[in-house]
């Protein structure tokens, strides 16, 4: 009887909590290097249409219409970025809000 005892006392509840948290820990990882990764991709649009206004404005470019494609994607990339901070921003205030 004491021999069973021990062995569920030694068992793998321990090890279960330890890879939960590694688990979650790397879900972390996974949304800051995606979160990440977006806001170098808009960083990368909104410099990309800065140099393109600076091409139209030295004449390297003619078209107008690949300049305005380029500052309206970075813009509305911008904006997305905004609202999925806002929301981010927003899911963190409810649940600092929640009572323990």
């Amino acid at each position: 009887m004491l021999q069973k005892i021990q062995t569920i006392s030694s068992g793998n509840l321990f090890d279960e909590n330890i890879q939960k948290k590694k688990i979650a820990s790397q879900g972390g990882e996974n949304f800051n290097a995606t979160l990440k990764g977006f806001i170098n991709e808009v960083n990368d649009l909104q410099k990309d249409a800065g140099e393109s206004i600076n091409k139209l404005a030295a004449g390297e470019i003619n078209d107008v219409h690949d300049v305005m494609v380029a500052v309206e994607k970075a813009s509305t990339s911008f904006d997305l970025m905004m609202q999925i901070r806002n929301k981010i921003l927003e899911a963190y205030r409810e649940v600092m809000r929640t009572q323990v």
